[in-house]
């Protein structure tokens, strides 16, 4: 299967699209302001070690101090060895107050952004990447990429590690290793090895909480982690990067220079591509398919949930065979979206109720099979009690949707804003300060003397709408709830829930 990646690139980001058969199937957004963490090394400061959480929170210089865990200070094994301890088994006597002590100076490298109201995760292990390889600074453990199925070739490139790791250090094979040769290993070796010398002395020269090393940007990070055989073009928009780029493909990948090409149309790339019109669908909570059901995709704060619907599908012959053809639909469309959209964390599915065994177990077949195309650890853990499919995914970066939107300022991203009626109820609650009245004052059945101040109520225009509706009359029986002239006035320029009321003087 080849694959085109288009990178766009613009004054305030950076854009890239991953294209199979022409469909985006991955998009990564990439802004200077707030940079991006991941990958990135700071010498911090302890400052809060937490005993009942096994974790502690590290100053590394930002609005928030990082969280550190247990499991991220003990040297990373692979733990998914048949020989090795689990994770579980490994942190059991583990006390994070034994090796961690407030005011302690760190090395830590973030392994996850900044999200919400959390500060970024660190992880004391520090790890640099390259295309073939990611160079460990504190483990001697060498370990191959899953998707390297083929043993031999396992073995063979473990071998190879064996005989080139520097003394103390430990390495990972990464999938575009497969077939990687014994001289393009020692290459590579030999960069990171320079690379992890020279932040060993920025560490020890630096003061606490600077930024002793970045990780590459979106483009260089395209071609160091992105660009392998099955990448038929690299297309970006930009001159300057494109040239930038080429320069960087001759250090780390120089057969692959070649795929890289300037695009010089006058046209927007992404809109040439198609991929503006995926951009769009991201910020849309309903997903139609193509038989005419739709998913409904909803964050929440502790996980994603998708609907399932038939819609507009009605079948032709039974209701289990429509609703079957639906959930399949579906099975193939989530994880696209989810990779399209760079949803992480838990994910919840509801299908639509199957009768039959054998169309559930097909339909969580199909979901699996779907699931291992992605290059992001996905995996289906099953189906709880209530019939729901559950998913988790690798959670390191903001999602897509957070980079295309912004929380209402009106509704704070609920999507539900306060009724009109609730407003003018506050209304009414400021009426009764201004005239000094309460539930117990005898309110005038009818007006007050003609000398009697009026009162001005200024709204925003959504709101006066409804109270000088015509059919309404919603301000008339205020006025005569009251016994006062009161004028309501629509104000574009107060907040939808903002209310002024003042007395006006008689002309």
């Amino acid at each position: 299967m080849n694959y085109d990646i288009l990178i766009d690139v613009s004054v305030c980001e950076k854009r890239l699209a991953i294209v199979e058969d022409g469909e985006a199937i991955e998009i990564q957004i990439e802004r200077p302001f707030p940079e991006r963490l991941v990958g990135n090394i700071y010498r911090g400061i302890v400052n809060t070690v937490l005993p009942g959480m096994q974790a502690a929170f590290v100053d590394i210089g930002m609005d928030k101090n990082a969280f550190l865990y247990a499991g991220d200070v003990v040297s990373r094994l692979d733990f998914e060895q048949d020989h090795m301890e689990s994770e579980t088994d490994i942190l059991k006597d583990f006390r994070i107050e034994t090796v961690l002590k407030a005011g302690q100076e760190i090395a830590v490298q973030v392994i996850k952004e900044p999200m919400g109201t959390k500060g970024p995760r660190v992880t004391t292990n520090i790890s640099l990447p390259g295309r073939y390889v990611v160079l460990l600074q504190n483990s001697e453990h060498i370990g191959v990429s899953r998707r390297i199925s083929d043993e031999d070739e396992r073995l063979r490139l473990k071998e190879l590690a064996k005989a080139n790791l520097p003394k103390g250090f430990g390495l990972i094979m990464r999938t575009v290793a497969e077939g990687l040769s014994e001289e393009e290993m020692k290459h590579e070796l030999v960069l990171l090895k320079r690379l992890s010398d020279a932040v060993e002395k920025k560490m020890k020269a630096a003061k606490v909480a600077p930024c002793i090393h970045k990780d590459s940007d979106l483009v260089e990070r395209a071609i160091r982690d992105i660009l392998t055989d099955d990448v038929a073009r690299v297309i970006i928009n930009d001159v300057n990067e494109y040239e930038r780029i080429l320069e960087f493909a001759e250090t780390v990948a120089p057969e692959m220079k070649h795929k890289i090409q300037l695009y010089n149309k006058s046209y927007n790339l992404f809109e040439f591509y198609g991929v503006s019109a995926a951009l769009d669908s991201i910020r849309e909570r309903k997903v139609w398919l193509k038989s005419g059901g739709y998913l409904v995709i909803d964050k929440t704060e502790a996980l994603t949930v998708i609907d399932v619907n038939t819609g507009k599908f009605t079948g032709s012959h039974s209701l289990e065979e429509t609703v079957f053809k639906t959930n399949m639909e579906a099975a193939k469309e989530i994880p696209y979206q989810l990779r399209l959209r760079d949803i992480g964390g838990i994910i919840v599915v509801d299908f639509i109720d199957m009768k039959t065994d054998e169309n559930q177990a097909e339909v969580l077949d199909l979901l699996k099979q779907e699931i291992r195309r992605d290059k992001t650890k996905a995996t289906v853990i099953g189906m709880t009690g209530l019939g729901l499919i559950e998913i988790t995914r690798k959670k390191v970066k903001q999602e897509v949707n957070t980079f295309l939107g912004a929380d209402c300022l009106y509704c704070g991203g609920t999507g539900k804003i306060t009724s009109p009626y609730v407003v003018v109820r506050r209304v009414e609650a400021d009426l009764e300060r201004l005239l000094g009245l309460n539930k117990h004052t005898q309110i005038p059945a009818t007006p007050g003397p003609a000398g009697q101040q009026k009162v001005k109520v200024e709204l925003h225009p959504s709101i006066a709408a409804v109270i000088n509706a015509r059919g309404c009359e919603l301000g008339t029986v205020i006025k005569r709830h009251f016994a006062r002239e009161i004028e309501f006035s629509s104000n574009s320029l107060l907040g939808y829930e903002e209310i002024r009321v003042r007395f006006l003087d008689e002309e």
